[in-house]
């Protein structure tokens, strides 16, 4: 997959996404990223960028030309394709983890940053994709915002994680916060590692991850938690054969797992 960021600050852009995961799934060739200084593809000698908007107002606006013309060079060297291009602003769509799934789906994405008070709306209209936003609050520019959402999409691309587990089993893949986890050593401060993670039975080892997961999902987001037992009502009124047994909850939440990823699994075969 291939990340492009349009920025005013590619140094700062490359150094934050240049390290740990990330570098390695550069070095290893999942990922590529790289910033397009939109500077250099302003007409103004002095290298400006911005100027007053009209009708007044405080500060700069980005110019539509420099930002335009950065965006037509990185399409000339895609032969002309159209990717997506995400432009981060509070008036955007919320990013969440199912955007970011979608978003890990194409194999260009263009990230534009806005600095100062904004860019020039008709550059907007002609090139922006999806507006997107982090939250209802304010930063500098759009170039913190991006290096998170990267950060986001990049661990959904297969192979940049060392397990595909690892990024099925964090907090929101599935719906639900992530359960408690424990290293050595066994016993800290009195505390002590809950004795099923110790007993090698894998079987229940899940059954208490997917209980502990709903219980903090249901404690610190109950939206989320409404959300997964609806979907369990749903999927177990469409498969009652599959459910005819009484089970816990958690248990019933694994079973639906288990049959989804079997369907899922069958619709691949068939569609080769």
């Amino acid at each position: 997959m291939n990340f492009h960021i349009l920025t005013l600050f590619p140094e700062m852009v490359e150094a934050g996404l240049n390290t740990s995961i990330l570098k390695r799934a550069i070095e290893g060739g999942f990922i590529t990223i790289k910033a397009t200084d939109i500077r250099d593809y302003t007409l103004d000698k002095h290298k400006k960028v911005d100027d007053y908007p009209y009708g007044g107002g405080a500060g700069m606006l980005m110019q539509a030309q420099p930002v335009f013309d950065a965006y037509k060079a990185l399409e000339k060297n895609m032969d002309n394709r159209k990717p997506r291009v995400l432009f981060m602003t509070p008036q955007g769509r919320r990013f969440d983890q199912k955007f970011a799934e979608e978003l890990s789906k194409e194999e260009d994405l263009i990230f534009l940053c806005g600095h100062y008070e904004g860019i020039d709306e008709r550059v907007i209209e002609e090139i922006v994709t999806d507006e997107v936003s982090l939250g209802d609050f304010v930063l500098t520019g759009g170039e913190l915002a991006s290096m998170v959402m990267i950060d986001c999409i990049s661990r959904l691309v297969p192979g940049v994680l060392g397990s595909e587990e690892s990024a099925v089993d964090e907090s929101f893949s599935d719906g639900l916060l992530e359960y408690p986890q424990y290293t050595r050593p066994e016993e800290w401060m009195g505390k002590r590692v809950p004795d099923v993670l110790l007993s090698g039975n894998h079987k229940e080892i899940a059954k208490w991850r997917t209980a502990k997961a709903l219980e903090r999902t249901k404690e610190k987001r109950p939206d989320m938690y409404k959300d997964m037992t609806d979907k369990l009502d749903t999927f177990k009124s469409q498969n009652p054969k599959k459910f005819r047994k009484k089970r816990s909850l958690e248990e019933d939440l694994m079973k639906m797992r288990e049959l989804t990823a079997q369907m899922s699994e069958e619709t691949k075969e068939n569609e080769e």
